[in-house]
């Protein structure tokens, strides 16, 4: 339970912060485009099943894989344009919390290794 409310958190309410942090005089647009970077997780309707308990996404789903990931954190550094540079930062940060749910997931599994959480990375 506790879990999952951290996790929404960090989806839903932490990237209100970001967005203020961002630009405190235009933080409710940042963060309508903050919410659209969950979009991200369209990628889901492409795994069999849709939905599984206890699934890692990252390195699992195509638009949270090892390949792309990197290209968000290098956006987020390197792009200029600051609406460009603000989705790259919500699609880092989305990654950021899918990935503590994962190691929160884990940590939970008693037949799991730590190296399962890295299997779909490395």
């Amino acid at each position: 339970m506790l879990q999952t409310l951290v996790h929404y958190f960090l989806h839903f309410i932490f990237i209100g912060a970001i967005a203020y942090w961002y630009d405190p005089k235009n933080w409710k647009k940042y963060y309508l485009i903050l919410l659209a970077t969950m979009l991200v997780d369209l990628d889901h309707v492409f795994a069999d099943p849709i939905f599984m308990p206890g699934r890692c996404g990252i390195g699992y789903h195509p638009l949270h894989s090892e390949y792309i990931i990197p290209f968000y954190f290098l956006g987020a550094i390197f792009i200029k344009h600051r609406i460009l540079k603000l989705v790259m930062i919500g699609l880092a940060f989305h990654m950021i919390t899918d990935f503590i749910d994962c190691l929160w997931m884990y940590g939970k599994c008693e037949e799991c290794s730590v190296g399962e959480v890295f299997k779909n990375i490395f």
